[in-house]
C-alpha cells in the first residue's frame, strides 16, 4: 500500500514540478494538446458521418419505399391479385402500386427532364412521407392531371401552385405528320421539399389512372411498393415476400424484389468505406501526439536520472521506477483523451451553429445541396464510437508510457552517481 503510494506521489510530482529544461514542459502541453485535438476531430468526423448517413437514410425512406417489386416484362399485369398478396404479408405496413417512367415537363419556354412516378394517392400515404413533403397544395388535387413538383424543379420553371405545365413522354403518337412525343397538359397541385436536391430538382408525381392513360399502360402498373415497420426489417421480409409471391410469379415471368438496401449498396457503402478511412486517418493524429509523449518522458528520463538512481538506492524497484513514470505518461494521455472527449462532445452538440458563424463571418457556404445532396450538416454521437475512441486513445497512451519507463527501470545507481 504504501509502495502504490510513493508511485503516485512521486509521479504526479514530475507532472508539476519546476524544470530545469523547460522544453520537456512544453512537450508535454503539446502532448496533451495533441491527443486532445485528434480525439475531439474523431468524434466530431463520427459523428458527422453518422448523421449524414442517417439523414441520407430516411430523406431516401421518405422519397421512395422499403421495398419494391417489379415484374422482368417491365409491368405488372395483374397487380390487383399482386397487391392483395403483399398487403396481407405478416410485417407488411403498406404497400401501393406504381408506375415509373422518364419524361419532360415544359413551362414558360423552359424544359427539364424529369423522373415520373404514377401513384395512387389513397395508398402512397401507407408507404411514403410525400403527403407530409408537401409544402404546397395536397395530394387529393392530383386527380383530374394534377402534377406535384420538387421545390427546386418549380422553381427552376417559375411555376407555383396552379399554374399549367406540359408533360411530355417517350410513348409517341403516330400522326400524317410523322411521330410525336405524347404530352398532356397538368396543372400544379403541390409542391413538395424532401430535403434532398436531387429528388427536389428532378421528381414529379402524377395520378395513377393519368400515367397509365398518357403511357398507354392499359391497366396495368410498373411495380408494386411496399413498406416495412422498421427500415432494418425489410431484408427479412423481401424473403418472405419472395416465397409468397412464388406461385403468382409464373403469370407475370417472375418477380424483381429488391429492398432499400439493395438499391441504393453503392451509396451507402461508399459512406461506412468514408467513415472508416476518416477515422485510420484521424486516429493517425492520436499516435502522433504519443510519440510527443515519448519524447517527453525521454526527455525527462534524462533529466531526473540522479532521483531515480537515488531512489533506487533508497530501495525503489525498477518495477516501481517504471510505475512511475507509466503513472507521469498515463495521466498526460488520461488528461488530453478527457480534455478531446469533452472539447469533442460540445461541438458535435453545437456543431450547425458554428458552421453558421463560420459561414457568416467569412461569407461562404461550406456545405452546398447541389453537390452534398443535403444542405446542412447534420451530427448524431454514437455511444459505441465514443467509447472506442476513448479506449484507443488511451491505449496508445499506456503503450507511449511503456518504452521511456523500461528507460528508466534500467538506470544503473552507480554509474550515475559516480561523479556526483
Amino acid at each position: 500500500m504504501l509502495a502504490n503510494r510513493y508511485e503516485w506521489l512521486i509521479g504526479l510530482r514530475y507532472l508539476r514540478a519546476k524544470r530545469t529544461q523547460h522544453f520537456i514542459s512544453v512537450i508535454t502541453l503539446l502532448s496533451m494538446g495533441g491527443i486532445a485535438l485528434g480525439v475531439a476531430a474523431l468524434i466530431v468526423v463520427l459523428a458527422v458521418m453518422t448523421g449524414f448517413r442517417e439523414t441520407l437514410q430516411n430523406q431516401i425512406l421518405g422519397v421512395t419505399s422499403h421495398i419494391t417489386i417489379r415484374s422482368f416484362t417491365g409491368e405488372v399485369s395483374q397487380f390487383a391479385t399482386v397487391l392483395q398478396s403483399v398487403s396481407t404479408t405478416p410485417g407488411v405496413s403498406g404497400a401501393a402500386p406504381f408506375i415509373s417512367s422518364q419524361a419532360m415537363v415544359q413551362a414558360r419556354g423552359r424544359a427539364i427532364g424529369v423522373a415520373m412516378r404514377g401513384i395512387d394517392i389513397q395508398r402512397e400515404k401507407q408507404v411514403s412521407d410525400l403527403e407530409k413533403n408537401l409544402t404546397q397544395g395536397s395530394l387529393e388535387r392530383l386527380a383530374g392531371f394534377g402534377i406535384v413538383l420538387g421545390k427546386n424543379l418549380a422553381a427552376n420553371l417559375g411555376v407555383s401552385l396552379g399554374d399549367s405545365v406540359t408533360l411530355l413522354v417517350a410513348t409517341a403518337n403516330v400522326t400524317a405528320m410523322g411521330t410525336i412525343p405524347r404530352m398532356k397538359r397538368f396543372t400544379v397541385a403541390g409542391i413538395f421539399n424532401s430535403g434532398m436536391y436531387e429528388y427536389d430538382s428532378a421528381l414529379v408525381y402524377i395520378h395513377l389512372p393519368d400515367a397509365q392513360a398518357l403511357l398507354r399502360m392499359n391497366q396495368t402498373v410498373s411495380g408494386i411498393e411496399v413498406k416495412t415497420p422498421h427500415p432494418e426489417s425489410a431484408v427479412a421480409i423481401q424473403k418472405i415476400l419472395e416465397q409468397r409471391l412464388a406461385p403468382l410469379a409464373q403469370t407475370e415471368s417472375g418477380f424483381w424484389i429488391q429492398n432499400w438496401m439493395e438499391m441504393n449498396h453503392n451509396f451507402f457503402r461508399a459512406l461506412r468505406l468514408e467513415k472508416a478511412t476518416m477515422f485510420v486517418i484521424l486516429f493517425l493524429v492520436v499516435v502522433v501526439a504519443a510519440f510527443n509523449i515519448v519524447s517527453s518522458l525521454i526527455m525527462s528520463v534524462m533529466e531526473k536520472a540522479q532521483e531515480i538512481a537515488i531512489l533506487k538506492t533508497m530501495g525503489a524497484t525498477s518495477r516501481g521506477i517504471m510505475t512511475i513514470f507509466i503513472i507521469n505518461g498515463g495521466i498526460i494521455g488520461l488528461t488530453g483523451t478527457f480534455s478531446g472527449l469533452l472539447l469533442g462532445l460540445t461541438l458535435a452538440s453545437n456543431l450547425e451553429p458554428v458552421l453558421g458563424t463560420i459561414e457568416k463571418v467569412f461569407g461562404i457556404q461550406i456545405l452546398s445541396g447541389e453537390v452534398y445532396y443535403i444542405d446542412h450538416l447534420p451530427s448524431k454521437v454514437v455511444f459505441s464510437d465514443v467509447v472506442w475512441i476513448t479506449g484507443v486513445s488511451l491505449a496508445i497512451s499506456l503503450c507511449a508510457t511503456l518504452y521511456p519507463a523500461w528507460r528508466a527501470a534500467r538506470v544503473d545507481p552507480i554509474d550515475t552517481l559516480r561523479y556526483e
